[in-house]
């Protein structure tokens, strides 16, 4: 019989918050700081992400936090909640790493927390994760996503070669959510401004309204799970395109939490890439 082979330990990072700031009427900037992160490194993709866990450490709490001896001894309800966020930036010189919040009031767990957050506050997070940056070797770049993608497509902007074409097309509740994205000339950056339609309600008609430039694209679509379904579709069913040049993903799913997300992410996106093969196959 084979031996079980053990799962790494899983290990937890401990930032403290050293700023907050108010980006926009929806979107809060925490930095956090701290020797908790010394051992904190992203690899370099613009699509750095980490499970942020909730609730925060209280005071005599033990860092760094044991998240799998947690979940071996303790039961299910007494388990770290996790939230999964995108690493705005992250400077390994002076260990500052940046996370913008989305937040509606005080509904939410992460949002709230980051708007109510004071220097000094601790919070723990595992990973990071990733694979998405932009490739230079491409032709151009297509970048689409609601403000949940935001934060990536601002740190894939800043990456973006210079000479490409790339067009962004960022939707967003409206005028005041605007980020100022720090974009060379031939980038071209739409905002789509949906008010009290429904997310991603703009960026489908918005993305297939382009006149697509010549060459290999590289493109990045991330955010709510349905639109994302929809441009996926777009770009691989009509437009033909190699899953090699696409990075997609949906964050997250109108009608569900992160858990229940999920938990059925991984289905449903086999479901809707076996749709996607059978009609590439019909079609061939």
């Amino acid at each position: 019989m084979a031996e079980r082979r053990e799962r790494p330990k899983r290990t937890v990072h401990t930032g403290r918050v050293e700023s907050v700031e108010q980006l926009t009427p929806h979107m809060v900037r925490v930095v956090f700081g701290g020797d908790g992160l010394s051992s904190f490194a992203t690899g370099g993709h613009t699509d750095s992400y980490v499970k942020l866990l909730f609730p925060p450490p209280a005071p005599g709490d033990p860092e760094p936090l044991d998240v799998d001896r947690i979940r071996a001894e303790r039961p299910r309800e007494e388990w770290p909640v996790t939230r999964t966020y995108t690493v705005r930036a992250w400077d390994p010189d002076s260990r500052r790493l940046t996370i913008d919040f989305v937040h509606h009031g005080s509904s939410g767990l992460a949002g709230a927390w980051a708007a109510g957050a004071s220097h000094g506050d601790r919070l723990c997070m595992l990973g990071p994760g990733g694979g998405y940056s932009p490739d230079p070797g491409a032709d151009w770049h297509l970048l689409a996503g609601d403000e949940s993608a935001l934060p990536a497509i601002a740190a894939s902007v800043e990456r973006l070669p210079v000479g490409r074409t790339a067009h962004v097309f960022v939707e967003v509740q409206g005028p005041e959510e605007e980020h100022k994205l720090d974009a060379h000339d031939d980038v071209h950056v739409h905002w789509l401004h949906r008010g009290d339609r429904p997310v991603g309600s703009l960026l489908v008609p918005a993305v297939r309204a382009l006149d697509l430039p010549e060459g290999a694209v590289h493109a990045f679509v991330h955010g709510e799970a349905g639109f994302v379904r929809d441009l996926r579709r777009l770009l691989r069913v009509e437009y033909g395109l190699a899953k090699e040049s696409l990075s997609i993903s949906g964050y997250w799913r109108l009608g569900r939490d992160e858990d229940g997300w999920q938990a059925s992410k991984a289905e449903w996106n086999r479901s809707v890439e076996a749709e996607e093969e059978a009609t590439l196959a019909s079609s061939g």
